[in-house]
């Protein structure tokens, strides 16, 4: 029996992710290199940061210090103020969910607590916001998910995990708990997990 929800934040509960590509894009640009954020937003959806970074750094043949990190993660901060919207029918759905529900993300805390200030869903999660950064494990290892578990009082097979990222499904799976796609854009059609749902307030139907 379902008793706990566990959400991924970006891309799930906030669009964040073309801004955070979009970031990404214009400090690339700054030093000369082109990348776009609509190919970067295929190619490392759900990845940690420091992946991209050194899939980047092979790629191009270029070695960025920890100053393009903070100045990038600055930059994200500023365009969340100005653009980052909650994904569509996301509050509605978790105002109906009577679970026990938290939130588990590959991205620093402060992030995921801004996201969520911003979009106006952090009050929903009474505090229990869960990183990767806390235990020094990342998606799709499934030790963010098992932590959010044990953290919240639950087994993993009394968890959900929404996830809209192939990495976040195979985490989810691989912690023993069941595996909602959210997949607006019906990009990861050949996911094997629990359920696929492309509207969030589908999340009820699928769970109870």
């Amino acid at each position: 029996m379902i008793r706990c929800v566990i959400f991924d934040c970006d891309g799930t509960l906030v669009d964040s992710e073309y801004l955070c590509n979009l970031g990404l894009e214009l400090k690339l640009k700054e030093i000369g290199i082109v990348e776009s954020a609509e190919d970067m937003m295929v190619r490392f959806q759900g990845w940690k940061l420091a992946t991209i970074l050194e899939s980047l750094e092979t790629k191009h043949n270029v070695k960025f210090d920890d100053s393009f990190s903070l100045s990038y993660r600055s930059l994200v901060d500023a365009l969340f103020e100005k653009e980052l919207k909650p994904c569509i029918g996301v509050e509605k759905a978790i105002q109906q969910l009577d679970f026990k529900k938290c939130v588990a993300s590959s991205g620093p805390i402060n992030k995921i607590e801004k996201a969520l200030s911003t979009t106006g869903l952090l009050n929903y999660f009474n505090g229990n916001l869960f990183s990767s950064y806390e235990i020094g494990s990342w998606k799709p290892d499934p030790d963010i998910f098992l932590y959010a578990a044990k953290m919240m009082g639950f087994k993993p097979d009394e968890c959900v995990v929404v996830e809209d990222s192939p990495v976040g499904i195979e985490a989810a799976k691989a912690a023993g708990m069941h595996a909602v796609l959210y997949d607006p854009n019906n990009k990861h059609m050949d996911l094997n997990c629990t359920a696929v749902i492309s509207d969030m307030m589908e999340l009820l139907d699928v769970i109870t």
